[in-house]
């Protein structure tokens, strides 16, 4: 008598079976075919990978009763319909090399068979050079013999009754609305993909989305989603040996509370991989402040060989060879295009035309301009000693010499360096009795004016510096105590200058001219302050807004940042070394980035397990606190960051420039906006804070005028 043998927990133990077909396939089902959207999915990948250019899909009762696909492809040989319907059976790879280049939607083989081991399938196909066309009929993993029939080129394939013999999964369903929601969004992805191919999408006999296939996806964004999207997306593509990266991205207004109008693709296939997804947030929420969802199409062109798609069931996750690169390629990309745009808004037209067509001005025309201007400043020098040998007290914009150092308070108060160049006047209107002179020639960066006026007063233009012309009317005749002296050292100040530059060769003339910075947005001139925090200017017909606290917290922000990425590293050894203890999955990071902590300043020595001993560390903003900065700097590296310190401590550095700057409801004079706007034209990027709020906002003549009902 035979002893049954138990477990040890007193079950009998069981053999091994060899599951029939019919079973594996139902098991493979389960992977392959989750629910209606799923069918479509893999039979309209099989319809592009089949060259087609037009694609019909009809659906009845969410996919559950009726899926019916047909398509203008290449069509199946005769001899290879019933092939198409066994377990693995492709006609994409024919060894394993292959699953490593692929370069079709499809190439596993489980599809049709998983399919037709579900539902009851019909299958009719036709090539081009056939006569007849080919049908078979499939229930349940049991199928028909082949026989001919009338077709069209291409393919017809049917599905009824989805999931028939495994009520089970019937029941775990959605409603019919929502299935046929689930196929109409893989539908549009699947055209978003493919622009060259007409979409047709039926829903219980009513036309649901037609795409044109003419090749433009701009034209299939807007057929998808409509005017009001597309007329606020951008474009974005940056291209390298090894991949290429190109798509829209929406704009502020267009972002939704969902990441539903997200769609990311490698290879014209559609995938979810959530990091490269935040690449483009964050590129985003650099010019943002609203806490939602840009919409964006991503596309990624990269060589099969970097990119593994056989990882997931449903081909809908694939695994890069250098994530890393990709994220930072698609986060300058996006950065690029939104800042471009801002960029544009604010555009100096005629700034950008005379760089295109600028020239080195010659010799001659040089001393021309110079003798001239020289000539200006004699006669209006002679003037002002004049009126003062009269016993008058000239005045700089209204306030006397002493009132004025006394309320130029602003320069002292920003603590920061400006190398910004000449901001041009654009005075034409000269009235009888005012003279325009120019008295930088060359003694200072910027080509700044006054004018003297008959009434006792010298008027300020806003583009004046304020400490050049406090430095010259002190060295010059501006007060009743005035010498022969004075007036000579004045002079003498004119003519250095011209004699230096008649010495200037035209090479230098040129390295000067390079390394001016550019500015931003046009000259404004400043009309005053409002509510004690912004400041309102004009150019040209447009009024400019621009937020003093943003402005120079941005200016700061941008002196901070390069005085840390141009210094050398401060490397600040610890008397007691600090013992950090770290996960297995943290530590794996950390040795896969060793060299990036060597650069960034740090020394560190295993300690066994798991565990760094650090011993010296970067100096940086304040308050050391090594561990902190060295745990930051490990979870930036981790989310796909640089693991610089200045992005790490962006943040950081942001905050230093915030508390530095100066505050709303502050009250600043008029000669503070001047220097605050025109510090901000030359920085990078003037147009939003380190926190992605806007610094500068325009209004035109006609935005205005329709305020007032002038243009309706």
């Amino acid at each position: 008598m035979y002893k049954m043998k138990v477990g040890r927990e007193g079950h009998t133990l069981k053999r091994i079976n060899i599951l029939s077909e019919d079973t594996a396939n139902k098991i493979a089902a389960g992977e392959v075919v989750e629910r209606p959207s799923s069918v479509v999915k893999e039979l309209v990948e099989n319809a592009i990978d089949a060259n087609c250019t037009n694609i019909v899909i009809e659906i009845e009762e969410g996919g559950t009763s009726l899926i019916r696909i047909i398509d203008d492809g290449d069509g199946i040989y005769k001899d290879d319909i019933v092939k198409a319907f066994l377990p693995h059976a492709t006609s994409k790879i024919n060894q394993s090399e292959d699953i490593y280049n692929i370069h079709t939607l499809g190439f596993r083989g489980e599809a049709l068979p998983s399919i037709a081991s579900v539902a009851k399938v019909n299958l009719k196909s036709k090539q081009e050079n056939e006569e007849f066309g080919y049908e078979i009929s499939i229930e349940g993993g049991k199928s028909s013999s082949v026989t001919e029939c009338g077709v069209n080129k291409g393919t017809i394939i049917e599905v009824h009754d989805l999931f028939f013999n495994v009520p089970a999964r019937k029941k775990f369903l959605k409603s019919v609305s929502k299935e046929g929601s689930l196929i109409n969004d893989i539908i549009t992805r699947l055209a978003l993909a493919n622009p060259k191919i007409s979409f047709k999408l039926y829903s219980n006999h009513k036309k649901i989305l037609h795409t044109f296939g003419n090749g433009d996806l701009k034209d299939v964004i807007r057929t998808i989603y409509g005017k009001s999207i597309t007329d606020n997306i951008l474009y974005y593509e940056d291209t390298s040996d090894l991949i290429t990266v190109y798509g829209y991205v929406g704009k502020e207004e267009i972002a939704r509370g969902s990441r539903n109008n997200q769609s990311i693709f490698v290879n014209k296939r559609y995938i979810k991989n959530k990091s490269l997804g935040i690449a483009v947030e964050q590129a985003f929420k650099s010019f943002s402040t609203v806490s939602k969802f840009p919409f964006f199409i991503l596309f990624i062109e990269v060589y099969p060989e970097y990119v593994d798609v056989n990882i997931h069931p449903t081909k809908a996750e694939v695994k890069f060879n250098d994530e890393r690169m990709i994220f930072k390629k698609i986060f300058g990309s996006v950065h690029t295009a939104l800042k471009n745009e801002v960029f544009e808004t604010f555009a100096i037209k005629e700034e950008a035309e005379n760089i295109k067509t600028a020239t080195v001005p010659s010799f001659e025309e040089i001393t021309f301009k110079i003798k001239e201007e020289e000539e200006k400043v004699k006669y209006v020098n002679s003037q002002a000693k004049a009126m003062m040998e009269q016993g008058k007290d000239l005045k700089v914009d209204n306030y006397s010499i002493n009132e004025y150092n006394a309320t130029s308070t602003y320069i002292s108060n920003l603590n920061y360096d400006t190398n910004s160049p000449d901001k041009s006047s654009n005075d034409d209107e000269i009235n009888n009795n005012v003279i325009d002179i120019p008295v930088d020639l060359k003694l200072t960066e910027r080509d700044t004016s006054i004018n003297i006026e008959n009434k006792n007063s010298i008027g300020l233009i806003n583009n004046l510096n304020s400490e050049n012309i406090t430095e010259n009317m002190n060295e010059t005749t501006l007060s009743n105590k005035c010498s022969d002296v004075s007036k000579t050292s004045f002079d003498e100040s004119i003519t250095r200058p011209v004699n230096n530059l008649q010495d200037t060769d035209m090479q230098s003339l040129k390295e000067n001219n390079n390394l001016k910075p550019t500015a931003k947005f046009p000259p404004i001139t400043i009309i005053g302050q409002y509510n004690k925090t912004y400041i309102l200017g004009e150019h040209d017909g447009t009024m400019y807004m621009i937020d003093q606290h943003a402005a120079h917290e941005k200016i700061l922000f941008e002196k901070y940042l390069k005085e840390i990425e141009e210094g050398t590293i401060i490397i600040q050894p610890l008397m007691v070394p600090s013992i950090i203890d770290l996960s297995i999955d943290d530590y794996s990071y950390f040795e896969e980035n060793k060299d990036i902590f060597g650069n960034a300043g740090f020394l560190l020595e295993e300690f066994g397990g798991n565990s760094l001993s650090l011993k010296e560390v970067p100096y940086f903003l304040g308050k050391l606190n090594p561990k902190k900065l060295f745990l930051d700097i490990l979870d930036n590296l981790k989310n796909l960051g640089n693991g610089k310190t200045t992005e790490v401590k962006h943040n950081t550095i942001a905050s230093k420039a915030c508390k530095a700057a100066i505050k709303g409801n502050d009250r600043l004079e008029i000669n503070e906006m001047v220097k605050l706007v025109e510090d901000l034209r030359y920085i990078d990027d003037p147009f939003h804070c380190p926190h992605g709020r806007p610094v500068i906002i325009k209004f035109t003549s006609t935005d205005i005028d329709k305020k007032f009902r002038r243009i309706i």
